[in-house]
């Protein structure tokens, strides 16, 4: 048997042994106290108690989360459990559009636990066809209360919709907050250097969001006219964590 072949045996065997070693169980000790994790284990959300809320109680709630956000005073919950409890049946009190900037973490911000919040997020919280689909199967469909459109401070996509930057499927995707940027009367610089404008369009990106979701979709129109639901928006404050809701 020549060295080569020696060599190779050897690193089969080598190999060998590492996986095995991989696969054993970490060794337990003995002496070391594990102490049970506690925490709110709510109940999930009923077809009967969903159909009792209302809209304003429903922002009620969010506002008041919010609040505990803020303070650090986040509910404890036992998230196992609620995956379990919430297996065969969901009836969330409201969807939220969101964009997915990662420092908005948006059942953390309103406090709410597996099962309360239907969320979509997308680049600059606009709405599209899949998105109005997925609104409408939240509200007409599963019973949610609510639609809130989450917008924030210091949006890249804002930003990046105001520079019209141009790259890939960013582009087409920035033209659907393009008219909220054009629609800002402003006489001042029109860049994204310049806070008080990106702040602006911000807010009305929100604005132009709820106009298109009562535009093109006949069927959340005729329930937010009904008093089924509310269409509303807000705004997330990144310095604080707080929600100011657009009036």
């Amino acid at each position: 048997m020549n060295n080569a072949i020696k060599y190779s045996i050897f690193l089969l065997a080598m190999i060998g042994a590492s996986a095995c070693n991989d696969a054993k169980p970490p060794k337990l000790n003995p002496n070391k106290t594990v102490e049970p994790v506690e925490g709110l284990v709510e109940k999930v959300l009923t077809k009967e108690q969903q159909d009792a809320l209302t809209p304003e109680e429903v922002i009620s709630t969010l506002k008041n989360g919010n609040g505990r956000f803020m303070n650090n005073e986040l509910t404890a919950r036992n998230h196992s459990k609620q995956v379990r409890n919430s297996t065969l049946s969901q009836y969330p009190k409201a969807i939220i559009l969101s964009c997915v900037d990662s420092r908005v973490p948006v059942e953390d911000v309103f406090d709410r636990g597996i099962g309360d919040l239907f969320v979509a997020r997308v680049a600059g919280n606009f709405v599209n066809e899949d998105i109005l689909g997925s609104m409408e199967f939240a509200c007409k469909v599963s019973g949610s209360k609510l639609i809130l459109v989450l917008g924030h401070e210091h949006c890249g996509a804002v930003k990046a919709a105001i520079d019209d930057v141009k790259l890939g499927n960013i582009t087409p995707m920035l033209q659907k907050i393009r008219p909220a940027v054009e629609s800002v009367a402003y006489e001042g610089e029109r860049n994204s250097k310049n806070l008080e404008f990106v702040t602006m369009v911000a807010k009305n990106n929100i604005k132009h969001t709820i106009d298109q979701i009562r535009l093109n979709s006949p069927i959340l129109k005729e329930m937010e006219d009904n008093g089924e639901i509310r269409i509303v928006g807000a705004k997330y404050d990144m310095d604080n964590g707080q929600v100011n809701w657009l009036k």
